[in-house]
Order: C-alpha cells, then structure tokens, then sequence
C-alpha cells in the first residue's frame, strides 16, 4: 500500500485542528505536485471549471454513483450514469445562464493506492464569480479511484459542503 504519508503512531502527537486555512494550491500547481491521484484529480476540476463534459466523462465511470453538492448547498445523489449525465448537462447549462464561472482551489489532499483501486480526500474552496463577485465554498470529497486499462478512473465521488464565504450582494439579481 502507498499513500501520501506514512505517520508512525508511537511518534506521533495530537493536535489541535488549526484556525488558520492552510495555504491552497491552484489546479495547475496540484497537478504538478506529484502527490497520487493529483494529475488526474485537478483533470476532474478543471473539466467541470471548463464545462467539459468529454473529458470529465472519460475520466469517471461513478458505477457506485455520486453524491454532489447541489446550487442550494445540499446533496445531489445521484444513482447512475444517466443521472450522472443528466446532472452535468442541467449543471453546466444553468452556469452558463448565469454567465457565472468557477474554479477550484485544493487546500488539503490525502490519497492511497491499493494496487486496482485507490481513494483520495480533498479539501477544496470552490470560487463561483457572478455579476463580479466571487463566493467561497469550502467542500471536502471523498474519491474512489479504480484502476481500468493502465489508467485511474473515478468510481465513486461524495462531496459535502463545509461553509461559505459570500460577499455582500452575492446571488442577488442586479
């Protein structure tokens, strides 16, 4: 097994969870970072900050299904490819609607490799900008990964929204 860290119990002390937000990584630097899953991770946001439904659908498989965050904050399960599908098309069209944009910053990133499959949890602000100003939602997910043909694939993601950073006005129409 791999991972991204490897802690040793006896040596290791308890700490209290920091106030302070660790330092984010854009998509292009976590890409290059080398960590597992990173590549292939920062393809998953940068598909749908692109509204690119090819790629992300390429690199997803979701046999297990999803569970998103929806425009209100809560969950979005969705049970199978067509919902999977049909979530993405009504997502990236209400984007566009809304001449709003996105874009992901990755503040915390932990992974394993198990050999066929793999997992990894990110920590993430998702940037939404409309009307010239940007809400801050801080997210976690969890990601299955599954080895097919010589690449990684995603199997199951499930996201939660931790809070939000609105500005005054945010959402409001004009």
């Amino acid at each position: 097994m791999t991972t991204n860290h490897d802690l040793d119990p006896a040596t290791t002390a308890t700490v209290a969870p920091s106030t302070e937000e660790p330092p984010a990584q854009t998509l292009d630097e976590f890409a290059r970072s080398g960590a597992l899953f990173a590549a292939e991770t920062a393809e998953l946001f940068a598909s749908v900050r692109d509204h690119d439904l090819p790629t992300l659908s390429a690199r997803c498989d979701d046999d297990l299904g999803i569970i998103d965050i929806d425009p209100n904050g809560g969950a979005e399960v969705i049970r199978d490819r067509a919902g999977w599908e049909s979530w993405f098309v009504q997502l990236f069209a209400q984007l566009d609607a809304m001449d709003a944009t996105t874009d992901t910053l990755i503040t915390r990133y932990d992974a394993v490799d198990w050999g066929e499959t793999g997992m990894g949890v990110v920590d993430f602000i998702q940037l939404l900008t409309v009307g010239g100003l940007t809400g801050r939602f801080h997210c976690i997910v969890t990601i299955v990964w599954k080895r097919r043909d010589d690449r990684w694939i995603e199997a199951r993601w499930h996201a939660s929204l931790l809070r939000t950073e609105l500005p005054e006005g945010f959402g409001q129409a004009p």
